[in-house]
């Protein structure tokens, strides 16, 4: 795996042959891109990945707090129009959007009243690897807007202590307002930045570290992404990403959970952190239990059980966008 040091990270970058730049020209991507797909994927496997990346369906996830998932259901494909299909356990609270609705998902009146919040389907996946439970003391460090921490508010039943935080005001102001929209009681929202956590006596059970990263996964929403990166991006949040597991492993507790998750494909953003909270901090990989979803990819310093406490989602194989979770264990001593 060649790589070549950009600002103090190393970012894996195979030659361009003319199969990059022929496939970068056909589906609008850097050719850097799509060398890195070839090498790690395949030619077969970085087709079909080009193929269907813009292809993901919108979904919404129901509110627990407010609403019974199946009742929101009958309520949206008999009075609103919708066609919806369940998505899979374990996020069958979502529903994907197979029609164009006569309402937007975003004016409807149980839009409003809260009863679902609009995610893609890949993003409702950590906070029920986090599985938090009623009573714990849960951080979600990288919080706003808030669809992954109204859903971990759902399944701690409303309950116990959830903490949520964002360093951008703009976009904490968007966290309170989602928190108030869907009827969540035990949260508390708060303009922070993660990498001040440590000057902090907070300890928390659960921690869901959801990092800023190069956004593969959003192409679909925002097709800029497919030119606005290059290989200094990915070296840049990949060394924020190493500061943000440095900071949220000193407030989590011994025994405590860290669920890490991104929306890209970098194995510099995603497998290679995980190997650093792994050899830097003691953590203990758990494999995570989405048996559809693909396991962490095979690249060199790597070792086979953190690959195996990582998952894996592509447009081509599972319909969603692509998305990276791993969950890991702070050890007790």
């Amino acid at each position: 795996m060649k790589s070549r040091s950009c600002s103090n990270a190393e970012v894996f970058l195979p030659e361009i042959d003319d199969r990059c730049h022929e496939l970068a020209e056909r589906y609008g991507v850097r050719p850097y891109m799509i060398a890195r797909y070839l090498a790690l994927l395949g030619r077969s496997e970085t087709e079909k990945l080009l193929e269907h990346m813009e292809d993901i369906r919108p979904a919404i996830r129901a509110n627990t707090i407010l609403a019974d998932p199946e009742g929101l259901r009958r309520i949206l494909e008999e009075k609103r129009g919708f066609e919806l299909k369940r998505c899979p356990e374990p996020v069958d609270v979502g529903f994907w959007i197979l029609n164009d609705p006569p309402i937007s998902i975003g004016a409807t009146l149980e839009y409003m009243m809260g009863y679902y919040v609009p995610q893609d389907a890949a993003s409702m996946l950590p906070p029920v690897v986090l599985n938090p439970e009623p009573g714990d003391r849960v951080l979600d460090a990288c919080a706003a807007p808030g669809g992954k921490t109204t859903h971990l508010a759902q399944l701690m039943d409303n309950e116990g202590t959830l903490v949520a935080i964002d360093v951008d005001p703009n976009r904490v102001r968007a966290l309170k307002s989602n928190l108030a929209r869907c009827g969540v009681a035990n949260a508390v929202a708060l303009r922070m930045n993660a990498l001040d956590l440590p000057s902090t006596d907070w300890e928390f059970d659960r921690i869901l570290l959801d990092a800023p990263c190069t956004g593969e996964g959003t192409i679909h929403k925002d097709p800029s992404r497919k030119t606005s990166r290059d290989p200094e991006d990915i070296a840049t949040c990949a060394r924020l990403q190493r500061r943000l597991i440095d900071a949220v492993v000193e407030v989590l507790r011994p025994g405590g959970v860290l669920v890490y998750s991104t929306c890209t494909f970098s194995p510099e953003e995603n497998e290679l952190i995980v190997q650093y909270a792994v050899d830097e901090h003691g953590l203990e990989p758990e494999p995570v239990d989405v048996r559809w979803a693909d396991r962490g990819l095979r690249v060199p310093g790597v070792e086979p059980k953190v690959r195996r406490a990582c998952a894996r989602l592509y447009p081509h194989r599972h319909g969603m966008e692509i998305f990276f979770i791993a969950r890991l264990r702070k050890p007790i001593s």
